[in-house]
């Protein structure tokens, strides 16, 4: 029976539901493991990826659904919340089903955003551990990052207080001469915190560090969270952190974490992180947790781990990627699929009449303030208006040889009228669609959903990828712009374009994947531009080099790794029952 999401708060719903939430050794039996392949954690586990791919090497894989969304609202449009509902719709229709999602930052669970657990009755639970800290990989990856921060600082402290013969008789070290202007690592913590995106380290003494500038960044953009996402094993996790570029020497050669002799050192403190961590919706079905990196500056994208078991453990397997499709989905297709080798049965276009409203000329949505009334009224010619970007993203999915389906995520606000005019357009682009009220219902209000989704895997698709692996970096760019953005070219600054030359002209570089790096509120590199925008050129400013992860990052418009902490933050909101220890005014 599903909760009355409209009275219940979504950490009371996840208080109600936690009580019957099966203990990991009733997992290991729902789900068929062997006692060594649980890793007890408190009331969660850890799952032993390597003894359950080994054990069920030979399955055959299951259904590997995507799920992805529309140009969003700063509100964001549901893909977690999606993603429930349909592990909820699937397993009310009684067929074997997990999934994985990727795990929250605390900076937008303390924020504005909230904690990304889905909502009302498609909740992933327990939801205070979910959103706070879970099983530590966020903290471990802190801990290994500040590490290589803290290797690379006292290496250049000690580097100008001996000469040679002191270095490598005190340090067994030799001078890596690092450039202070061109440390390209900073520190990272897990808050939004504008006030440490730039800073001045090493004040004081001689002994007191080497100063310079430097800055922070919020702990999901890391490389390291971007590594955890497309690593295969252990082996290949520690090979990609001793490759990790920190800065580059005074004559312009990389300096790496291999280098520093930390590499090693930073897996250690990563070893638990290659484990996703087994959860559940409201409704029971399994979900897994791993990785969390940002979307507009990373993959975006749950772990190739989890999937790799998650196909192996489940008839159908269902994965979120982050932002909209012309981030996550892009980056899925072709950097995630790439890397993972596997191919996709379907994708899920989370779409939502308030998002398409706004593309369609509604009023600015500001996260912490009321909707306009555009929104929750019926407003059919605004929603018309706004269409086109939810057709935009069914064309791109298409273009990687699958047929999307479109699911709404239906409000109590939208009307009958309106749902079926989306559903006209998505219909007409080529899509299955499919209202559902999981938020309200639960599985219950996802079966029209769940249908489509079977339906749809049913189908064989000729999955391709955009572009050949062969092709050089400026004209992948110039092809995602066109081809995913609707852009007519591209603008590289001259900075920009010679590094780009000098990166296509150093094999070093040529099985490096490409990660672009862009606002998730536009088509755009530009935030405030809604719908379909004709007539514009993306704007290049920068490559970011990513050696552990093998990432080159071209960068359109401003981004910033560490965001901002807004006027009226959710943890205001946020405390404790001091005599039960229970959390309250999660969201």
């Amino acid at each position: 029976m599903p909760y009355d999401a409209t009275k219940l708060k979504d950490w009371q719903i996840s208080e109600e539901a936690e009580k019957n939430m099966p203990t990991p050794w009733e997992w290991q039996e729902k789900l068929g493991l062997k006692k060594d392949e649980i890793l007890p954690m408190g009331r969660l586990c850890k799952l032993d990826f390597l003894k359950i791919m080994e054990r069920l090497k030979d399955r055959p894989d299951g259904k590997y659904i995507e799920v992805t969304a529309i140009t969003p609202t700063p509100l964001g449009e549901g893909k977690s919340t999606t993603s429930c509902g349909l592990l909820e719709g699937l397993g009310m229709r009684g067929v074997n089903v997990g999934g994985c999602l990727r795990q929250p930052s605390g900076g937008p669970t303390m924020n504005v955003k909230g904690t990304a657990a889905g909502g009302g009755n498609s909740l992933l639970i327990p939801m205070t551990e979910f959103s706070m800290g879970l099983t530590g990989d966020i903290n471990d990856i802190m801990n290994a990052h500040n590490l290589a921060m803290v290797a690379l600082t006292a290496r250049m402290q000690h580097e100008r207080n001996y000469n040679d013969e002191q270095l490598q008789r005190l340090t067994k070290m030799r001078r890596l001469d690092v450039d202070p202007t061109r440390v390209e690592m900073g520190w990272i913590m897990d808050f939004c915190a504008q006030s440490l995106r730039n800073i001045v380290i090493g004040m004081g003494g001689r002994m007191d560090g080497y100063l310079m500038q430097s800055k922070f960044g919020i702990a999901v953009s890391s490389e390291l969270m971007a590594t955890l996402s497309i690593v295969r094993d252990l082996a290949d996790l520690r090979e990609r952190l001793n490759n990790i570029t920190v800065a580059f020497d005074k004559r312009g050669n990389p300096v790496t974490t291999g280098d520093l002799e930390v590499g090693n050192a930073m897996t250690a403190w990563m070893r638990n992180t290659v484990n996703p961590t087994l959860m559940c919706t409201a409704e029971y079905q399994p979900c897994m947790v791993h990785a969390g990196p940002f979307a507009n500056i990373a993959v975006g994208q749950s772990s190739i781990i989890a999937d790799r078991i998650g196909l192996k453990m489940f008839d159908y397997h269902v994965t979120e990627s982050g932002f909209a499709a012309d981030i996550g989905f892009e980056k899925f297709w072709n950097v995630k699929c790439r890397y993972s080798g596997l191919k996709p049965h379907v994708s899920v276009l989370t779409t939502t009449i308030r998002a398409l409203k706004m593309h369609g000329g509604g009023p600015k949505v500001v996260a912490g303030i009321a909707l306009p009334d555009a929104y929750t009224k019926e407003d059919l010619g605004l929603l018309e208006k706004g269409v086109a970007n939810m057709v935009h993203h069914i064309n791109t999915i298409r273009k990687s040889g699958i047929n999307p389906v479109v699911c709404i995520n239906a409000f109590h606000t939208d009307t009958k009228a309106e749902i079926a005019l989306v559903r006209k357009y998505a219909e007409a682009a080529g899509a299955r669609c499919a209202a559902s009220y999981h938020w309200a219902k639960g599985g219950e209000g996802a079966l029209e959903f769940a249908d489509a989704v079977m339906d749809a895997c049913k189908e064989e698709n000729d999955f391709k990828f955009l572009y050949p692996v062969e092709m050089k970096l400026r004209e992948r760019v110039a092809t995602v712009a066109r081809e995913v953005y609707g852009a007519d070219g591209v603008a590289w600054t001259p900075e920009a374009e010679a590094k780009a030359k000098m990166l296509e002209a150093d094999s070093k570089y040529d099985d490096y994947t490409t990660m672009m790096v862009k606002t998730h509120l536009s088509l755009t590199h530009d935030p405030t531009v809604k719908g379909v925008p004709k007539g514009w050129t993306l704007p290049i400013r920068d490559v970011l080099i990513y050696s552990g992860a093998k990432f080159l990052c071209p960068c359109a418009g401003a981004i910033s790794l560490m965001p901002g902490t807004s006027s009226d933050p959710a943890f205001r909101r946020v405390d404790v029952d001091v005599k039960t220890g229970r959390v309250m005014g999660l969201f």
